[in-house]
């Protein structure tokens, strides 16, 4: 294993590559940190963007098709005597065959996403993410990791910034768009074209006050009429979270499962409020799907659609949340709203989540244990998550100091939150997650 035990990695000095990263400088700052306290940097970039956030003597563009980047990674981590692999996402086209790669070769990898905590926190996991995290669901285990973790301020820190969660993106994909020559092979993560999702993306903006008000409208009815309800927050058709941690193809799969459900199984009087995702420019044509979905299993006049708003004021009186993985439920867990999910994900813990069937969570949803919830969100926030924010000015190096603290400390998922085997893998896998 040329990665772990080279001469660098034993005279203590480390050989760090990172691939993409998150739409910011994160990665950048990160490596500077890493570089000011002794140790080698590396970057690959892949596209124009890339190219865009960190460019220099340590970086090394990869211009060919995706066909050649596995031999490529597998000889650039022997050549270079790469100690530790950094990247943003474990399912992008290109990190999987690098994280595959990586391991083979007992290369230490860190994988980093947005925070569960949000806002004001990142997640930096070994290995994987999701489906594929290490992290134990154990609510015993759990319950001991956040004992031994030490205080942690879970205060609300570094609010995002509109301006940091839309230009960057912009930014980038646009110079993918435009710049595409210098890098004539490189096949996106997304599924949608950059300028057409922009376009309809100002549109839907330009709009936002209107559906905010109707959805505030919607909401305030349905509580009124103090019927049951439940809500499904819509997952967007691009989401890693459907594409690779789920067995469907599309959400419109999703929602077939839990409308057929909610018509056989639910109380005749409940009623389903379906939220779209705030970052769904429109693409599927969600009220005629759900429309034809109510009509073919006799929901008309259950289903309440919502096309703004937040989650946060439905979580108040409903009698549950179903989710396919949705972060949402955690938020939803953290309101004392009982969760559903159809997927292992992160937080689906005995004692946090419903463990019965969907058709039992319709009748009797099982309200998260309190105590079991304060320790998990406890032991998130001292081994997987860390502080700082790629949405903030202030928290984006504050976010990169702590990722290289971690990093060069090899303190991913410490203390305690790492099984040898991914504890949700096997489960997801039985329902046929490609994985």
């Amino acid at each position: 294993m040329p990665g772990a035990d080279d001469t660098s990695c034993r005279s203590g000095v480390r050989r760090v590559l990172f691939l993409q990263g998150p739409l910011s400088p994160l990665f950048r700052l990160t490596g500077e940190e890493i570089r000011k306290a002794g140790h080698k940097v590396f970057r690959i970039n892949l596209c124009a963007g890339d190219w865009l956030h960190w460019h220099g003597p340590e970086t090394t563009s990869f211009k060919d098709r995706v066909s050649d980047w596995p031999d490529f990674i597998q000889r650039f981590l022997d050549d270079k005597k790469i100690t530790d692999l950094v990247l943003h996402g474990d399912q992008r086209i290109y990190h999987r065959a690098a994280v595959s790669a990586a391991r083979e070769r007992g290369v230490y990898v860190a994988v980093s996403e947005l925070g569960y905590l949000r806002p004001g926190w990142m997640t930096l996991e070994r290995d994987g993410l999701s489906t594929l995290s290490h992290f134990p669901k154990d609510p015993e285990r759990i319950r001991k990791i956040a004992e031994s973790v030490a205080p942690i301020d879970l205060g609300p820190q570094f609010p995002a910034s509109f301006y940091l969660q839309t230009v960057p993106d912009v930014i980038y994909n646009l110079t993918n768009v435009f710049l595409k020559f210098l890098y004539p092979h490189y096949e996106r993560h997304t599924i949608y074209p950059p300028v057409l999702e922009y376009l309809r993306g100002a549109w839907r903006l330009l709009d936002e006050k209107r559906r905010n008000r109707i959805a505030h409208d919607k909401i305030r009815a349905l509580k009124a009429s103090k019927q049951p309800f439940f809500v499904l927050p819509l997952q967007l058709e691009g989401d890693f979270q459907l594409r690779r941690h789920s067995p469907y193809e599309s959400f419109s799969d999703v929602l077939e499962v839990i409308l057929s459900s909610f018509a056989k199984e639910a109380p005749s009087d409940a009623v389903l409020a379906i939220k779209t995702h705030p970052l769904d420019v429109g693409f599927e044509n969600w009220p005629a799907e759900i429309d034809r979905l109510a009509r073919d299993s006799g929901l008309q006049g259950r289903i309440v659609f919502l096309d703004g708003g937040g989650l946060g004021p439905l979580f108040e009186g409903a009698a549950g949340l179903v989710t396919l993985n949705s972060t949402a439920g955690l938020e939803a867990l953290q309101a004392g709203c009982p969760v559903k999910t159809l997927v292992p994900a992160h937080y689906d813990v005995e004692g946090l989540t419903h463990s019965g069937t969907l058709a039992s969570f319709w009748n009797a949803p099982a309200k998260p244990d309190g105590d079991l919830l304060a320790a998990y969100v406890m032991a998130i926030a001292g081994t997987i998550q860390v502080r700082g924010s790629i949405h903030n000015q202030e928290g984006g190096p504050v976010a990169a100091r702590n990722i290289a603290e971690r990093l060069l400390e090899r303190r991913l998922n410490e203390p305690g939150g790492f099984e040898a085997e991914p504890p949700r893998l096997a489960a997801a896998r039985a329902l046929g997650v490609p994985l």
